[in-house]
């Protein structure tokens, strides 16, 4: 069984959204942005992770990361923030991480760094220079298909031993590293794949970061609840219903779809700035019908 977690030490379970970020002729739509994470937090979301790759971070300069930081903060009241952030300079990413971090953030979410492919070895030194920048807690986000490298589990682990990384969001898709990771304790487990927030926490892990989340929050935050408490019949059949949403969230590049339903109830512009593009008209409609049909009682 995982170690349990002492008073001190930050508690990441729960379920969280990645955040989309509005859009409104071409600028983020700061508006939305409130709207949107004031609406999330009535639905009883755990906390908000900003400048993912759902919020097109890699197409937002810094300075709009911040104004979006704080916009997220300020509608988010005691909710916790979690922020995102990416590279492949080493001193670029400490210096941001240092910024960051002069926030009232709860964690960084730090990826490998992206197109130069290192060692294992070079990934211990980048997760290490960053959680020594930081001041606050830091959470590996593995994900090895937009990174282009693998975090590999013996990685993993002895980052673990680092005093400010204290959780992962997996979405490395290896099962038996998950379950590794699982059982050392060190490092509280959140799947980052919306399709496996069944199987992952039914192995253990405390909760998710979902792109998914953005809508049927409710019924996700209720899943995310039951597979907690261990109530696994009840959560099997609120996965179930859920799970042809999943799939066709993801039918076209995210954040496309789950823009397209937040779009169609008048939450926020149907917006993404290129090279990233719109749902299809088809994949639209499907999933106007399907959101409909997961609100009728």
């Amino acid at each position: 069984m995982p170690q349990q977690q002492n008073p001190t030490t930050p508690d990441f379970s729960g379920f969280w959204v990645a955040l989309v970020t509005p859009l409104r002729n071409g600028a983020v739509d700061h508006a939305a942005l409130a709207a949107l994470v004031r609406r999330l937090a009535s639905d009883g979301v755990t906390g908000f992770v900003p400048c993912g790759s759902t919020g097109e971070a890699a197409a937002l300069d810094e300075a709009e990361q911040l104004a979006m930081l704080d916009t997220v903060l300020e509608a988010a009241g005691r909710l916790p923030v979690v922020m995102g952030m990416s590279g492949y300079h080493l001193g670029k990413a400490t210096a941001w991480a240092r910024k960051l971090s002069e926030r009232p953030l709860a964690g960084l979410l730090v990826s490998a760094p992206h197109y130069v492919r290192p060692s294992q070895a070079g990934l211990l030194e980048w997760f290490h220079a960053i959680a020594d920048a930081s001041a606050v807690p830091v959470l590996v986000y593995d994900i090895p298909y937009r990174t282009g490298v693998t975090i590999a589990r013996d990685t993993l682990l002895a980052l673990a031993g680092h005093p400010r990384i204290r959780g992962i969001k997996d979405c490395g898709g290896d099962m038996a590293k998950t379950r590794a990771v699982i059982a050392d304790g060190r490092l509280q487990v959140l799947t980052g794949e919306d399709h496996q927030i069944f199987s992952t926490m039914a192995e253990g892990g405390v909760g998710a970061i979902a792109a998914s989340g953005n809508v049927q929050t409710r019924r996700f935050v209720q899943l995310v609840r039951l597979l907690a408490q261990n109530r696994l019949a009840e959560a099997r059949a609120e996965w179930q219903a859920l799970q042809p949403l999943v799939e066709m969230l993801f039918a076209e590049p995210n954040p496309g779809p789950v823009k397209a339903l937040l779009a169609h109830a008048g939450e926020m512009q149907d917006e993404l700035r290129s090279p990233m593009t719109r749902a299809s008209d088809g994949l639209r409609e499907r999933l106007v019908a399907l959101d409909a049909s997961l609100n009728r009682p």
